[in-house]
């Protein structure tokens, strides 16, 4: 009797159990039912990787390399081409879905806004076209846009560029060894080159052709770049402190400009480049133009400069591109370059394509989410940080073929050339998209253009010691492209 009871108090146990179980499920089922039928949507896929550092690591280690993708590709293949992951102690949602990137760019100040650093935005400035937000960065997106209009390419652009390039390119001696970086800050014993770009941008922005300001300016736009992502520690020995540094005495050689401007009887502002027609003709604060001008500088610089350097990087690299090129530029070799031969220079055109395709600047965009927007089945949560990688589309095998080599040629395909438009396309977007689309696009690849041109045709070189591409803290080389310059006479073209 006694056991009877005992199974019948066991049986009754397990069955209110399971009941008790059963009821707890059904609740939950009801509950997810509930809140699903309430918020459809979910963020993307992910891991939020190591505790505290989250994917930092894995992601500072792609970018340093010559793949900087490669990390974004690893995810790819694990959660797909929308997914989530944990940057710098932040919850990310990172793209590298063309339709996706161009959403994100179309709807700019819409449902994102973009978002950088602290180091960043103290140095490029609060009223810097970069860094500001709705009505003035449409503004100034606007004004910019009027500098650098195709008339003004053609008329004080292409005059100031080719007697830029001439002045600076004739500083090398035959036989010598520089190192081809936009900044050069290594051992006594190598040569530091002219820093072409940044020339180019002070002679065009400020006006400013004296060699002596010239250089002067480029060592405190060095010093100003490097602090752009480091540490904001305001104190000496620190690389934020010494760019800071550079800020205040780069505005303050805007300022002393602006005031010999306004001060001159001159009226006609040619010469005085960019910042002289933005003073004729738009009225803005002295601290909101010199954070103006800093960004044009900034912008200007890192995208032409590193532009330049990497396509010779990649010419060395390959000499039937080379050979190729340098015989479309020798027609011109002698003469006053025009707009139109500018436009009819076809394979110079795909090599400057191809070159930011594999090695853009812009590899990848900072936003942030300004309210909960839904995507496809996801809902990305408002103060979410999102990372279109641009990169990551560029080197896609599913859209470029052997999509990590240099091939110039892949333009000219009719398949490729539906891809090519870098206003518009989804899957070619050097300069961004979008109300921040870069507004000197064209400028930096006429710049481009007419280096090369100039460079090439002056000049063959010998690369004296191996190097590699990294995109971190900026896109570089990173031993400089250390080569031997030697001046084109009657000997028949060749790049070693």
């Amino acid at each position: 009797m006694a056991e009877h009871t005992g199974e019948s108090y066991w049986f009754l146990s397990v069955s209110a159990l399971t009941t008790f179980l059963a009821c707890i499920t059904i609740f939950l089922l009801v509950e997810i039912t509930r809140r699903k039928r309430k918020e459809p949507h979910r963020l993307p896929p992910g891991s939020r990787g190591w505790p505290l550092i989250g994917d930092t690591i894995a992601w500072l280690n792609a970018v340093s390399g010559s793949h900087p993708s490669s990390f974004v590709e690893k995810q790819v293949k694990r959660y797909g081409r929308i997914f989530s992951c944990s940057l710098f102690g932040k919850w990310a949602v990172v793209s590298a879905d063309p339709a996706f990137n161009r959403f994100i760019m179309q709807n700019e100040g819409k449902l994102f806004q973009s978002s950088y650093p602290k180091s960043f935005r103290d140095l490029v400035g609060k009223d810097g076209i970069i860094t500001v937000h709705g009505e003035q960065q449409r503004r100034l997106h606007s004004i910019a846009s009027s500098m650098m209009r195709q008339d003004q390419l053609k008329t004080h652009f292409l005059e100031d560029i080719p007697a830029v390039m001439l002045q600076t390119l004739s500083n090398f001696k035959d036989g010598e060894v520089v190192l081809l970086q936009d900044v050069c800050r290594k051992a006594s014993n190598q040569i530091r080159t002219s820093l072409v770009a940044i020339h180019l941008m002070v002679n065009q922005l400020l006006g400013v052709s004296s060699e002596s300001e010239v250089d002067e300016m480029s060592q405190l736009f060095s010093d100003f770049v490097d602090g752009c992502l480091s540490v904001p520690i305001n104190l000496p020995g620190f690389t934020y402190h010494k760019a800071m540094k550079a800020r205040k005495e780069i505005i303050r050689k805007i300022d002393k400009t602006v005031e010999k401007l306004v001060h001159s009887k001159e009226a006609d502002t040619a010469g005085n480049g960019v910042l002289g027609r933005l003073l004729e003709e738009e009225s803005l604060p002295n601290e909101s133009m010199a954070d103006f001008i800093i960004n044009l500088m900034f912008a200007g610089n890192e995208t032409t400069a590193k532009t330049m350097l990497f396509a010779v990087y990649f010419l060395t690299h390959c000499p039937k591109a080379m050979t190729q090129i340098l015989e479309e530029h020798e027609k011109f070799a002698g003469e006053t370059l025009t707009w139109q031969d500018y436009k009819t220079m076809e394979f110079t055109q795909c090599v400057i394509d191809e070159t930011l395709r594999l090695g853009g600047i812009a590899i990848w965009l900072m936003r942030e989410a300004k309210e909960d927007v839904s995507y496809q089945d996801y809902v990305i949560p408002k103060g979410c940080f999102v990372v279109p990688f641009l990169s990551a589309v560029h080197l896609d095998e599913s859209y470029y073929k052997e999509s990590l080599s240099f091939n110039p040629w892949r333009w000219l395909d009719p398949e490729t050339q539906q891809k090519r438009n870098w206003r518009t396309s989804p899957y070619y977007s050097p300069f961004g998209g979008g109300t921040r689309f870069c507004p000197g696009a064209e400028l930096a690849r006429l710049q481009i253009a007419l280096f090369l041109h100039y460079f090439i045709t002056t000049y063959r070189w010998t690369q004296l010691e191996e190097d590699r591409i990294s995109f971190f803290p900026s896109a570089r080389l990173v031993n400089g492209f250390k080569i031997q310059l030697n001046r084109r006479e009657k000997d028949p073209p060749q790049c070693q």
